[in-house]
């Protein structure tokens, strides 16, 4: 399927470069100049907040250096992007990584807080966003109930949450002692998983500081990517755009990740998405698709540069 979707999305990407023209869009991206650098260095600071976010989320005695926990970062990034999986080998690949730094256990619970406070700011921005979007201009009817539809959703899914932190249900490990059998070896595994849930929802409680520490690490790195569309938008058009521009254009590339991330890069589909919105918002298209591919591009720089990390560590099956 991810095969497929991305064969798809080269082929809107194809699609849109014909439709707008290579030479408009090479000459927004030849515009952008050495500010490129500028642009890869907000996105490697981006990086380097969520390994500080994750290490800060290690339970005492256990730490990570940065520089272990960054090239985990950008490993598992790598092969995220690169592969239809998504989180499922990112994730496990960045606790891996470190393996021989601190017990994977251990690795894996800090992983989950982060991915989880980080999920609930992936949701906070996208709905923000929207809402910004909402009361700032007038969209097509359809647009409008569907991103009114999206934000009650989310609002929806922070009440769960709740009550998941409020209840404290062993969710996964009781479906799994379901499933695998009483005999099997993989109860122990059960069992420790079990551990790691009770680690996750004691977090809060435990270390309310902490918390706070991550959730302004989070907020940040949202932060910067509004920088980096404002800094990008600036160095294509020659001014700089409003900072509610900025805003949601960055929501709105939240939102595209979220929804195609089984589709490799996610190509096509962020420059179609993209150009469409700026047009709405009365930029035009090429703006827009010109922005997201300047962005795909450093993406593609830090992901070579966590393979490259791959291949130094030594890649087995």
């Amino acid at each position: 399927m991810g095969l497929v979707a991305a064969a798809l999305g080269l082929a809107l990407f194809a699609w849109f470069i014909q439709r707008i023209g290579a030479a408009l869009i090479w000459e927004g991206i030849r515009d952008v100049g050495w500010g490129f650098i500028v642009i890869v260095g907000i996105a490697g600071l981006r990086f380097g907040l969520r390994a500080l976010a994750w290490s800060t989320c290690l339970e005492p005695p256990a730490s990570l250096a940065f520089s272990h926990a960054f090239g985990a970062v950008l490993a598992g990034d790598a092969l995220g992007n690169l592969t239809p999986l998504g989180l499922i080998a990112s994730e496990p690949t960045k606790a891996a990584f470190v393996r021989s730094r601190i017990p994977l256990g251990t690795a894996v619970t800090a992983l989950a807080i982060e991915n989880i406070l980080y999920t609930l700011s992936v949701a906070a921005m996208i709905a923000a966003s929207t809402v910004a979007l909402l009361s700032s201009f007038e969209l097509p009817s359809g647009m409008r109930i569907v991103s009114i539809i999206a934000v009650l959703a989310i609002c929806v899914g922070f009440l769960i949450v709740v009550w998941l932190v409020w209840r404290r249900p062993a969710l996964v490990s009781r479906v799994l002692s379901m499933i695998v059998p009483k005999t099997s070896h993989l109860q122990s595994r059960v069992a420790q998983l079990r551990d790691v849930e009770d680690q996750v929802y004691s977090f809060a409680r435990k270390r309310p500081w902490t918390l706070l520490r991550v959730a302004a690490l989070e907020t940040a790195f949202h932060a910067l990517g509004v920088l980096e569309v404002y800094v990008t938008w600036w160095l294509m058009q020659g001014t700089p755009p409003s900072l509610l521009i900025a805003f949601i254009l960055e929501g709105s590339a939240r939102f595209i990740i979220v929804a195609f991330k089984f589709m490799p890069l996610q190509p096509g589909v962020a420059e179609w998405t993209t150009g469409y919105l700026t047009q709405l918002l009365g930029y035009g298209t090429a703006v827009g698709g010109t922005l997201s591919i300047v962005r795909k591009v450093r993406t593609v720089f830090w992901v070579l540069i966590g393979t490259i990390l791959h291949v130094r560590r030594g890649v087995a099956r």
